[in-house]
């Protein structure tokens, strides 16, 4: 891979702190959203079958646990993003 690619979305999600990038975000909700959707439309297709219901009721969950982690990794100081392996290595080259 050359030093002058674009990074790769599976890189981008593994930086620390990428969980509260907007538009990571905004992918999150969306992916939230059309699993609903199709919730509902199963739950509409099988003339209100329960299971869907109960599923939806738990996806609703999901959905709000996730919103409510975002609200409060937002409120956190920030913090220091070198990592434990990239400190050991500064402390050897001293």
């Amino acid at each position: 891979m050359a030093s002058d690619e674009e990074p790769s979305f599976i890189s981008f999600l593994l930086k620390p702190g990428s969980s509260l990038h907007p538009t990571f975000l905004l992918a999150v909700d969306a992916a939230f959203a059309l699993l609903f959707m199709v919730f509902l439309w199963s739950a509409y297709l099988t003339k209100g079958n329960l299971h869907f219901f109960v599923l939806m009721g738990i996806q609703l969950a999901l959905w709000g646990s996730v919103k409510w982690f975002v609200q409060e990794l937002k409120k956190l100081p920030p913090a220091n993003t070198t990592t434990s392996v990239e400190a050991s290595t500064e402390k050897k080259e001293q």
